[in-house]
């Protein structure tokens, strides 16, 4: 099968970012007379940093943020991509991200990183009201590309992805090298070992 528009969640699929979000997180709370360990903030991987600290019962939520995001900006500027994506991005026919990450985060970060060019429509978590995984952000990365649910597929590595791909009516592609593991991602429709699998779903005209 073939898609006419693969969409991206950000974090752990496109960019490797994860570590640096649970470590910046975790230092941000021990200021705060928090002590959490990374294993007990993975949660927060694929859902907006404000959600997280509502979860977590932060008691001033917006500076509590604001210090997160500070702690990451420089981290962010230099975070590496995973090997191999953009160059099948650009092989790709239309593509988007719909990531949990705000629009401040993406100037702080991944626009930095000079390739947000590569995709035609990026939903971050303040486009919508509602976020993954609410079906929300991924209808309007359908409505940007101007594509039907049954003619794209959305990547990503959290149980929140999924959850709102399925929410979507939108097939679900695991990104292995993220997630890690497939324990939870049963009904996934596929399971993406490395980024160069994603070509298989293109059709030969589309790809070499």
């Amino acid at each position: 099968m073939s898609y006419d528009a693969f969409i991206f969640d950000l974090d752990g699929t496109i960019i490797d970012s994860e570590l640096i979000g649970l470590k910046t997180l975790q230092a941000t709370l021990s200021e705060q007379g928090i002590d959490k360990s990374l294993d007990e903030l993975r949660f927060s991987i694929g859902i907006p940093g404000l959600s997280t600290l509502e979860v977590l019962n932060v008691a001033d939520i917006p500076t509590t943020l604001a210090l997160w995001i500070r702690k990451q900006k420089p981290l962010m500027k230099e975070v590496p991509i995973f090997a191999d994506m953009i160059e099948v991005i650009e092989q790709l026919p239309k593509t988007g991200i719909v990531t949990s990450q705000t629009g401040a985060e993406l100037r702080c970060g991944f626009n930095l990183l000079k390739v947000d060019h590569h995709f035609q429509a990026i939903v971050c978590a303040d486009d919508t009201e509602r976020h993954k995984p609410n079906p929300e952000p991924l209808e309007l990365g359908l409505k940007l590309l101007r594509c039907r649910a049954d003619e794209a597929i959305y990547i990503g590595d959290s149980v929140y992805d999924l959850q709102c791909a399925q929410s979507a009516g939108v097939d679900f592609g695991l990104a292995l090298w993220g997630a890690k593991t497939t324990d939870g991602f049963e009904s996934a429709d596929y399971i993406f070992e490395t980024p160069r699998d994603i070509l298989n779903l293109c059709s030969h005209e589309e790809h070499v």
